[in-house]
């Protein structure tokens, strides 16, 4: 195994905590007949417990090695890879290498483990080849990835050579990416010790536009926009404004969930975060996917200056928004920032400012959105219409009548008739006849 690892070229730059080179390593050892049994067995066991880990984490099933070799084909972002996330296969002195290390891949994926084996006394090379998973529910690991990998394994498991190899995986940058930006539909904004870090968020709620009762004109709003814009064509930034729990929110994950396979995803920033905004957007302007940037329940007190970062990369700086970028919001302010009377008195200050100045700059945050749809709080029939649905959606058990007196009981003592408080209500009744 060491004298194939040894020979990568396009894939030698895999990730540093990878399990390959510690393997190679220990296959190395193991041939050159100079180890200790049980120091190497220890090596060895430290790896397998890595592998699962991993397998964990990703829910991968039956062969752990195969799913690991191709998770790392499909995770590792190089200059190839990349093209072909753009481009597909293309032709160039560059597909020799790609072949050479397709050829190595095929190798480590037909790896018999077995002489090692028999020699130290194990069988856990054998396991991890044959692994039976225990079933997990989906919120506890990525299934998006995993089905995407375990697909691809599979197919590759099939392969007869390297250009067999090389048509599945160019075929899988183009089709669905690569890298972490390739295989995740939903990203965070963390900071740690090398700085700011786009990072995958594993589980997303599978949302649909149809779990939101109601807001049809919202929604075909939100929906004629973003296909514009996977597409391609001409969007606007969008601000979901409103009454607190009508569905902003829902709106847009279910947005995500609807166009993931187009090539949207998402990224989730919160306002003290706006002065990454530049350095996010040049980590993504040149990749191959639609991105939105997702700021939820959006407002400014007087205080807070943060806006004008967002501003500036809106519409106003010296660099121009990159296509594939736009901003949703989602806030219960028309206005995002926070505007009092005295704003609105007309006077010259004794700094000599006119006071309607400062409202043109707290609007000039709000006109920079191209699309602004309104989410109201629903009337008392249309909040018993919300009611009736997502409890004939969950199949709960009551008379229409008794449902809808009690629903309108816990309106008045849960803030209101909103879409929120009706799936809390349903929650409630749930919860009540499970017990």
């Amino acid at each position: 195994m060491h004298k194939l690892v040894s020979k990568l070229v396009i894939y030698r730059n895999l990730p540093a905590d990878n399990l390959l080179f510690p393997l190679a390593d220990i296959c190395a050892e193991f041939e050159s007949g100079n180890y200790k049994k049980e120091v190497l067995v220890t090596k060895i066991y430290e790896q397998i417990h890595r592998l699962l880990d991993v397998a964990t984490i990703y829910g991968f099933n039956k062969n752990l090695w195969h799913n690991y070799l191709t998770y790392l084909l499909v995770s590792c972002e190089n200059p190839f890879s990349i093209t072909c996330e753009k481009e597909g296969a293309c032709n160039g002195t560059v597909n020799q290498f790609a072949l050479s290390d397709f050829q190595i891949i095929k190798g480590l994926f037909d790896y018999d483990f077995a002489p090692m084996e028999a020699a130290l006394g194990i069988n856990c090379f054998s396991v991890i080849c044959n692994y039976v998973s225990v079933p997990k529910k989906e919120r506890r690991y990525n299934k998006n990835i995993s089905e995407k990998v375990q697909d691809l394994s599979n197919a590759i498991e099939e392969a007869k050579d390297a250009q067999a190899i090389y048509d599945l995986v160019t075929g899988f940058y183009k089709d669905f990416g690569v890298g972490k930006l390739g295989l995740n539909k939903a990203f965070r904004i963390v900071h740690d010790e090398r700085g700011m870090e786009i990072v995958p968020i594993s589980n997303t709620e599978n949302t649909v536009l149809d779990d939101l009762v109601g807001y049809e004109i919202q929604k075909q709003r939100l929906i004629d926009n973003t296909e514009a814009f996977v597409k391609g064509r001409k969007a606007n930034n969008v601000l979901l404004f409103g009454d607190s729990g009508t569905g902003k929110s829902t709106s847009i994950k279910a947005i995500l969930n609807q166009y993931y396979p187009q090539g949207l995803r998402m990224i989730e920033i919160y306002k003290h975060q706006f002065q990454d905004l530049s350095a996010v957007i040049a980590e993504i302007k040149n990749r191959n996917y639609r991105f939105i940037i997702y700021m939820d329940d959006l407002s400014f007190e007087d205080f807070e200056i943060e806006y004008k970062y967002l501003k500036a990369i809106i519409e106003g700086g010296l660099e121009v928004r990159p296509d594939n970028i736009l901003i949703y919001a989602s806030s219960n302010r028309r206005n995002l920032i926070n505007e009092t009377w005295k704003d609105r008195q007309d006077v010259v200050t004794e700094n000599g400012i006119h006071k309607s100045d400062t409202i043109q700059e707290k609007m000039s945050l709000v006109n920079r959105f191209g699309c602004t749809i309104y989410y109201g709080q629903p009337s008392q029939k249309e909040y018993f219409t919300i009611v009736s649905e997502l409890a004939h959606r969950q199949g709960v058990p009551m008379e229409d009548d008794e449902l809808l007196a009690q629903a309108k009981r816990f309106a008045l003592q849960h803030g209101g008739e909103s879409g929120r408080t009706a799936q809390q209500f349903i929650n409630y009744i749930l919860g009540k006849i499970e017990e």
